[in-house]
């Protein structure tokens, strides 16, 4: 059996892995253009997902650092603590440089019997030459033919993401302040560099403001220095329907959230894990795997994706309109309910395996 994967990010790449683990030939099919690095990309993985991606996928202990808090503020009660997730001893979340990810999971697929490069010039027809066909791509003329029906969610907002260096600290705290302009988040790397995603609302901002947003808000490190920051624009989507007959679209083709959970990357590893049970069922009952594949992974997955998505946005949301109204309502609420250890274990439960059911 050969499946073939559109586009070659790192949802494509873990996937491939994920497949050719499972001795399935795929073919990646690659960008025209080769994409230029951005070394200032961090994505968070929760603790479980670590894990399934350390067994199933490839092990990624030496490259990734962990966190063993995530503490959230808000500057409508002048910065004082709303939630604060995990304790020093546990494991709770972990951050990776994305192209750091990348790198490991290239090197390990180009070595692999199972996996081939394919080159975006070759003309293929998807839907009769390969069995399977994952739709990652955004701006392909499939995507733009099949899988054009969504929900989509604007959130007037862009993306800055920057690496802080550093005098050495302890460093395994992860903090998140939803600020006047936005949700900022500071993302511990290592000792002695962390990662910056702050989601400014309305306008685009230059380089020397947002510097200074972040030096206004930053009481924990001793800067040595702070890299060239990217951007990017932020919206939300999820898609009407998964699949068109043995294509199903994956990754952030199927869901885009707002980063300020770090749960992206989180939704696309839990969909891998239901495609891998979904697939292994199949081996083991000696079935074909086909389009029947889609529909299974659709039904078990569209409505949780769905959900999780919407609870995202209502936390954005909740803290958007309480910073347009000046009302802190919403973050005493959340302080209080935070004391109660039964719920803290919720919103942690929450925030490593996505939805409880």
């Amino acid at each position: 059996m050969r499946v073939c994967i559109l586009g070659n990010g790192l949802s494509s790449l873990t996937l491939a892995k994920s497949l050719v683990n499972q001795k399935i030939f795929v073919d990646v099919l690659y960008p025209k253009k080769k994409s230029l690095v951005n070394k200032t990309r961090t994505i968070g993985i929760s603790k479980s997902n670590v894990e399934f991606y350390n067994e199933k996928i490839i092990n990624i202990e030496k490259i990734i650092y962990k966190l063993n808090k995530i503490e959230i503020y808000s500057d409508n009660l002048e910065k004082q603590k709303l939630i604060n997730f995990g304790n020093n001893k546990d494991h709770l979340f972990s951050i990776v440089k994305n192209h750091k990810l990348q790198e490991i999971l290239e090197k390990n697929l180009f070595l692999s019997k199972y996996f081939r490069k394919i080159n975006h010039k070759k003309k293929l027809n998807f839907i009769k030459d390969y069995d399977l066909v994952f739709n990652t791509d955004y701006n392909n003329s499939i995507t733009k033919k099949y899988f054009n029906k969504k929900i989509e969610k604007k959130y007037n907002s862009v993306a800055y993401t920057t690496i802080l260096e550093h005098e050495r600290i302890s460093n395994n705290v992860a903090v998140q302040i939803f600020t006047k302009n936005g949700p900022l988040a500071f993302l511990p790397i290592s000792d002695y560099e962390t990662s910056i995603v702050y989601s400014i609302n309305n306008h685009l901002k230059g380089e020397k403001e947002v510097n200074n947003l972040i030096n206004t808000y930053n009481s924990k490190y001793t800067l040595k220095k702070i890299n060239k920051i990217n951007s990017y624009e932020l919206h939300g989507l999820s898609l009407r329907s998964y699949f068109h007959k043995n294509i199903l679209a994956f990754g952030d083709l199927l869901h885009r959230i707002h980063p300020l959970a770090g749960q992206g990357f989180n939704m696309t590893i839990r969909d891998i894990k239901i495609l891998n049970d979904i697939i292994q069922k199949k081996i083991d009952l000696g079935l074909p795997l086909d389009s029947t594949l889609n529909t299974e992974f659709e039904n078990n997955q569209k409505h949780k994706n769905y959900i999780f998505s919407t609870g995202i946005d209502l936390i954005h949301e909740f803290f958007n309109f309480e910073r347009k109204t000046k009302n802190d309502f919403l973050s005493k609420s959340i302080k209080y309910f935070n004391k109660s250890s039964s719920i803290n274990k919720i919103f942690t439960k929450i925030a490593d395996k996505g939805l409880l059911f």
